[in-house]
């Protein structure tokens, strides 16, 4: 018979379920996730550090998980909140369940519990801090455990995710089966900054004709043109971005190089929120964040509304923002801040995750601007 397992919340509410998954207990901040699919994809994901996600498709697991649908070599999660664990996947390209996986790598998951309230609780409420934890336990001591948890304002989770060693990355788009789609030509060289990649980014980038140099968050930007780029990426990443100082130095420092010999600069998620900081601009905690592969976007260029893959906690403050940076997408959902672009430097992006995996491709035009802006500037 499986565990007892609780989940805990800031607010005295405490929720008990069984356990699916490994034993031991957990803090985080508690968010959910609209997705009906791709939970291989969510839970690698380095995005998701220090969360506990709350899956509100009903039932997860049932495709089992496999090698090639992961973001990263290990799950980044603290802890998985499901109303039906299944524990009998089915799927030709499964290797394993979902709970032995997760078992393996030290992820907690509860399962019986009642996901659409405790969705609308966050939804009302905002995100929490909570703390998920099996076997015999005092949920008054849960409580006090999710409570007393600093939370993710003024939480600096990049050094958690972020590579320490400098990596080449030359893999491309894979298929089902796990092999290369195509070779392209490497015709750029990227110098990427690790907050927390996600493995498709790369294989896009590498898709798209660029050699990738990966380097730790806390590089240099005298270290970074030493590679002599043709592109710089600002990758995704957890945490609240306005304590990742460092960071915001360092890309205040090659935007200035960017003024001055055109060098292209793309950013996604957090990537794009530490852009802003570095142009002068601000961040604000959404109350409940967008996580889910269905977040409408308005593409202000074109005039068309592109359905995107999200995961953040954290937006872009508009009035904030200097002058020769506009605002190119909107969430039309709550017409919060989806993509910046500069107005005279092929330096620009966006909030969501052109990549998808899991999600829509509507967005992946992002990665050819980048391709041509590298192909101007080798020009120049």
């Amino acid at each position: 018979m499986p565990e007892k397992a609780y989940i805990a919340l800031e607010d005295g509410t405490v929720y008990e379920g069984e356990q699916f998954g490994a034993s031991g207990v957990h803090v985080g901040e508690v968010v959910f996730n609209t997705s009906m699919m791709g939970y291989q994809e969510i839970f690698t994901d380095p995005s998701y550090a220090r969360q506990i996600v709350t899956m509100t498709y009903p039932q997860i697991g049932n495709y089992g998980v496999n090698p090639d649908d992961v973001e990263s070599p290990h799950p980044w999660i603290d802890g998985v909140i499901v109303k039906e664990y299944s524990p009998y996947p089915s799927n030709y390209r499964m290797t394993g369940s979902l709970g032995d996986w997760l078992r393996e790598h030290g992820v907690v998951g509860i399962s019986g519990i009642d996901t659409r309230m405790l969705t609308k609780k966050l939804r009302v409420n905002g995100s929490m801090k909570g703390c998920i934890a099996t076997g015999d336990q005092d949920p008054d001591e849960l409580v006090k455990r999710a409570r007393d948890w600093q939370g993710m304002t003024g939480l600096d989770c990049v050094n958690i995710v972020s590579r320490k060693e400098p990596q080449v990355w030359t893999d491309g788009v894979h298929d089902l089966a796990g092999s290369i789609v195509s070779k392209s030509a490497l015709k750029y060289h990227v110098v990427a900054f690790d907050f927390g990649f996600k493995e498709s980014i790369l294989r896009l980038l590498v898709h798209h004709g660029a050699k990738v140099t990966i380097l730790p968050a806390s590089s240099t930007a005298e270290e970074v043109l030493e590679y002599k780029p043709d592109g710089i990426f600002l990758a995704n990443g957890p945490g609240d971005p306005e304590a990742v100082t460092y960071a915001i130095d360092t890309i205040r420092k090659l935007l200035s190089v960017s003024d001055k010999t055109g060098l292209p600069i793309f950013g996604i998620c957090l990537g794009v929120q530490l852009m802003a900081w570095a142009f002068g601009g601000k961040t604000f905690k959404l109350k409940f964040g967008h996580r889910g592969v269905n977040q409408p976007v308005m593409n202000h260029d074109t005039g068309k509304v592109e359905i995107t893959a999200q995961n953040h906690g954290f937006a872009i403050d508009p009035s904030s923002l200097p002058n020769d940076l506009r605002v190119t997408h909107t969430n039309l959902n709550d017409r919060t801040v989806e993509g910046l672009q500069h107005t005279r430097l092929p330096i620009f992006g966006v909030q969501y995750h052109p990549e998808a995996s899991s999600g829509p491709h509507d967005a992946r035009y992002l990665f050819r601007r980048f391709d041509k802006f590298m192909e101007t500037y080798l020009k120049s």
